[in-house]
């Protein structure tokens, strides 16, 4: 098989090739790369890189899913990271709330709550990217929310 740019930004340069649990590998890979955007330059660029990341992943999945003729090829992993990313960018920056926003993402992400599953049936790149970022705003949103009402102490 030749190796296509598309395939190397969907599976995010191999990631999505592991065995198992590709998803949560990508996940807790995105996790140390949002602390360090947010420590350095702050939740806006976060935030501006989970767009682009999320641009791009609908194009790079679009062109995957046709090549692979497969509908969401489970090597696409580049939607974990914009969705992890996205659940980080509500987070205050501290291990406790980052934590947080990875079980309450990958939650959501593999039980697919309303709106999540409705993210799922957008068609092409859209939909493989659209459900985990749904997922991850509901997280973050979740954070922000505990942060805000002081639910943990710890953040």
């Amino acid at each position: 098989m030749k190796l296509r740019s598309a395939t190397v930004v969907a599976s995010v340069f191999g990631i999505g090739y592991f065995s198992f649990a590709q998803g949560t590998i990508m996940s807790a890979v995105a996790m140390p790369l949002a602390f360090l955007i947010m420590l350095k330059f702050g939740w806006l660029a976060l935030f501006c890189a989970a767009l682009i990341v999320f641009s791009l992943g609908i194009f790079a999945c679009a062109e995957h899913m046709r090549e692979t003729g497969r509908d969401d090829p489970p090597e696409c992993v580049i939607d974990e990271l914009a969705g992890q990313w996205f659940a980080c960018v509500f987070a205050p920056l501290s291990l406790p709330a980052f934590a947080l926003a990875f079980v309450l993402f990958r939650l959501f992400d593999i039980w697919k709550p309303w709106p999540v599953s409705w993210g799922e049936t957008l068609p092409g790149g859209m939909g493989v990217m659209a459900d985990d970022v749904i997922a991850g705003v509901m997280a973050g949103a979740l954070v922000f929310a505990a942060h805000y009402f002081q639910l943990f102490h710890v953040f």
